[in-house]
């Protein structure tokens, strides 16, 4: 379960140690020692090579085996994988006392803990280490939970734009709203077109949030929307084609008859980094009201990239005790000076709105992509199979 995380964060070269032991694919909870003892021998003989052939044949006990470090729990000292990682193959041992499990504290973001490699993406529901206290809290309120993620999905799904937030506050959901001049101006007339609002992606729910921050209905453009995400979201919703020139088109003619929402990082990201900004949305040759979002929880994530349970994610964000949304509008950020013609002009915008958003937010700007991330985590490029042409819902 480490390896992967170890190798790729960490920069180790390999991973020694007793895995859980499963019947018939159910993980029970217990090490399978008496397996690890000869895996451990086997990948320690093919790490160390030569050196550990002489440690064993008891030349230069004490010099340690080779660059390899151990790392062994409390009040295992008699046992044979203790042996296997002791210094008698290691260089180095560090043991894991209680004492130093209760003074652990969740790693600083990006490189700032020393990882070789920041931690940009994760996967899985739970928010929370479980531990068997926390676990059993945590099903035990599940029935609760379920009964208030309805009935908030319900208010949010139904109730007018200016109650939304009153009646999401009064049943534990925390909202900040920090509006700027140019938000107090677009609650105002339309005019001649709608406004281009371009924002971050946490949730599924970022459109409908910023919706309700302005009291009006705006209508988002997606990607990849599930039927039932489709059905309860109160605001109108578009999908994109993945054919540039014509979701650029079909964006234009949305912007022409409303306000528009568009999420340019293609796809959620839980940690504080912003992902790489399409430059479509600065092709439309409007200009950019940036919105900076930040979501916070305590129980479970409301994003996955499993595409059978996608739909639930907006149920597992409202499940949480006490979830928060944060919505900033910033400046105006001008038009490209092309009017979005030129490939090049178009990025710069894209990269300055970006920019602007991580400043409100104190997050890292990165250049990874929708691709990368599920590439990483779900061993596919993200793309959905047969994507339905751009259609406006109610």
């Amino acid at each position: 379960m480490l390896e992967g995380f170890l190798r790729e964060h960490v920069g180790v070269d390999a991973v020694v140690g007793p895995e859980l032991r499963s019947v018939a694919g159910v993980v029970t909870g217990m090490m399978d020692e008496a397996d690890a003892v000869r895996v451990a021998a086997m990948r320690l003989r093919a790490l160390l090579g030569d050196e550990m052939m002489a440690e064993e044949e008891g030349k230069d006990h004490a010099a340690g085996g080779g660059d390899a470090v151990g790392l062994v729990g409390e009040g295992r000292s008699g046992g044979t994988v203790h042996y296997i990682l002791s210094r008698f193959y290691c260089k180095e041992t560090f043991t894991a006392t209680e004492a130093d499990k209760r003074r652990w504290r969740p790693l600083p973001p990006g490189g700032k803990c020393g990882a070789v490699k920041p931690l940009v993406f994760h996967d899985g529901r739970l928010a929370f280490p479980p531990t068997p206290s926390a676990a059993l809290a945590m099903y035990a309120y599940l029935p609760f939970g379920v009964a208030i993620a309805v009935s908030r999905i319900v208010a949010l799904s139904l109730l007018p734009y200016r109650v939304m937030f009153l009646v999401g506050a009064l049943t534990g959901v925390h909202y900040r709203l920090v509006a700027g001049r140019d938000a107090a101006a677009a609650k105002g007339g339309r005019g001649g077109g709608g406004r281009l609002y371009v924002c971050n992606h946490r949730t599924l729910l970022d459109p409908i949030v910023v919706a309700t921050a302005l009291g009006k209905p705006v209508t988002a453009v997606t990607y990849s929307l599930s039927r039932v995400s489709e059905m309860i979201a109160p605001i109108r919703t578009a999908r994109l084609t993945r054919d540039r020139e014509k979701d650029r088109r079909n964006m234009a003619a949305l912007l022409a008859r409303g306000d528009l929402v568009v999420c340019p990082e293609g796809t959620t990201c839980r940690e504080g980094y912003l992902l790489r900004f399409s430059p479509l949305f600065a092709e439309l040759g409007a200009d950019v009201n940036p919105v900076a979002l930040d979501t916070g929880v305590d129980m479970f994530h409301g994003t996955s990239t499993m595409p059978a349970t996608k739909w639930m994610d907006p149920f597992y964000f409202m499940m949480n005790p006490k979830p928060s949304y944060r919505v900033e509008f910033l400046p105006r950020a001008p038009a490209a000076e092309d009017g979005g013609v030129g490939r090049g002009d178009s990025i710069r915008v894209a990269n300055g709105v970006q920019r602007q958003i991580g400043e409100a937010l104190g997050f890292e700007l990165t250049g990874m992509t929708r691709k990368d991330k599920y590439m990483m985590l779900a061993g596919n490029e993200g793309v959905v199979a047969a994507a339905a042409p751009i259609k406006a819902s109610n």
